[in-house]
């Protein structure tokens, strides 16, 4: 089978032109270095990892460097992982002092009985599997200080983001990576979608695999990505089940967007915002990147 990989750089507002396109270039940056994984032998599980992570480390987007702050004016981090092989997940939420929240969801999933560990209970375990402590302010840049005290001033509204990664590789696993800094001011101690299960992603070798970016409270509430899961397990196609899941976010007025990738290999997105940063590389090599409707 061929494989594919297709990322989110989030959905939200309308952002500057120029903007839109850095954020689309960055997604199809991470999703090359997904894809070299995949065209190497590598794991669709190894590949969203490394998309999620080069996403983390570029201070355009909503994770890890370049997070929003919360409330408070610090950085919480949310991050989760999937592989639809035999549904293994997991997750972290709350975390401050990692640089890459999804690679410690990743040692979450393979070196501990849970799925989800939270706060100061996930960077101790972070020690303990020997991840350096990073500096929290490093993950701050300017441009989040600055949106952060222009939220505090009441001149602009507060905005989520997410970014994700989908991909199913050369033996037909699929798998899926959320990564996000939470909504802007948000209340100390939110955990959104992102690091939920159903939620903010899913994987199942027999449909495919989902990642979901928007409203997290919104997104949680329909339990989003497994709803598209289900679908394309009906027999919708990527594209077709991410565009019909919308109306169930219609439902309770949330605003959001979703990649998905079905166990054919297709790949689809879908969003009801104004923009949604992604890129894609499809089962013939195509490289696409967009960042409008």
């Amino acid at each position: 089978m061929a494989h594919s990989i297709l990322v989110h750089g989030g959905a939200g507002p309308i952002a500057s032109d120029d903007r839109a396109l850095a954020c689309a270039e960055g997604c199809l940056a991470a999703a090359r270095i997904g894809h070299a994984i995949l065209t190497g032998g590598g794991s669709a599980l190894d590949a969203v990892e490394a998309a999620c992570a080069a996403l983390e480390d570029d201070p355009l987007f909503n994770a890890g460097t370049g997070a929003c702050l919360n409330a408070d004016g610090d950085v919480e981090l949310d991050a989760a992982i999937m592989e639809g092989t035999s549904l293994r997940a997991g997750a972290v939420a709350a975390v401050r002092t990692v640089r890459n929240p999804i690679r410690l969801a990743r040692l979450v999933m393979d070196r501990s009985p849970h799925v989800l560990l939270a706060a100061h209970g996930a960077e101790r375990f972070a020690r303990e599997q020997g991840v350096a402590p990073h500096p929290p302010s490093l993950l701050v840049t300017q441009r989040a200080l600055d949106r952060w005290r222009q939220e505090r001033a009441r001149l602009i509204a507060p905005k989520p983001g997410t970014v994700g990664a989908v991909a199913i590789d050369a033996a037909g696993r699929v798998a899926a990576a959320t990564s996000t800094g939470g909504t802007s001011g948000k209340r100390a101690g939110r955990v959104g979608d992102s690091p939920l299960p159903g939620c903010g992603l899913y994987a199942d070798d027999a449909a495919g695999a989902v990642s979901a970016t928007g409203q997290g409270e919104a997104i949680i509430r329909v339990v989003l990505s497994k709803h598209v899961c289900d679908r394309i397990a009906a027999g919708e196609p990527a594209d077709v089940a991410a565009a019909n899941a919308l109306r169930e976010l219609r439902r309770v007025n949330g605003e959001g967007g979703i990649i998905a990738v079905d166990r054919h290999g297709r790949l689809g997105y879908a969003t009801n915002a104004a923009r949604m940063s992604r890129a894609s590389i499809d089962v013939d090599g195509k490289e696409s990147s967009a960042f409008e409707p």
